[in-house]
């Protein structure tokens, strides 16, 4: 099957939320619908049910640095590229935006794959507010 990643699809509030419970990750639900106004731009990726099985962003405010976050892809449909073939469009989209350094943090064991990507690693930080 060829999955097609698709530049600023529209994605109801609910798709992605449900999309980061089934990785594992906080679903964040008020963060959306303000994630779309706030970021340059996203992409996602639909099976042939139409379900959202994929999706990322890049935020940066216009400047010539953005992030990338929430590279995203449904665990059923993991490890066949698809993560892959969304961050290439995503930093593709950043050419055309006119990105010259996109960032990300990642956890150490996807370090391959962002490598990958195309991304060096380099040392940083992550502040965290404590509850």
């Amino acid at each position: 099957m060829n999955y097609k990643v698709i530049i600023n699809t529209p994605i109801s509030n609910h798709e992605i939320p449900e999309l980061r419970e089934l990785v594992g990750w906080g679903r964040r639900d008020k963060d959306y619908p303000n994630l779309f106004e706030r970021c340059n731009f996203w992409a996602g990726v639909r099976n042939e049910n139409n379900k959202l099985i994929a999706f990322g962003y890049v935020a940066g405010m216009g400047l010539e640095h953005g992030y990338m976050e929430d590279i995203i892809v449904h665990p059923d449909y993991q490890k066949i590229g698809i993560g892959m073939e969304l961050v290439r469009e995503l930093l593709s989209e950043s050419e055309r935006y006119g990105l010259e350094i996109v960032t990300l943090t990642y956890d150490s064991k996807h370090k391959n794959f962002y490598e990958t990507c195309g991304f060096t690693p380099c040392s940083g930080g992550v502040w965290k507010k404590q509850l």
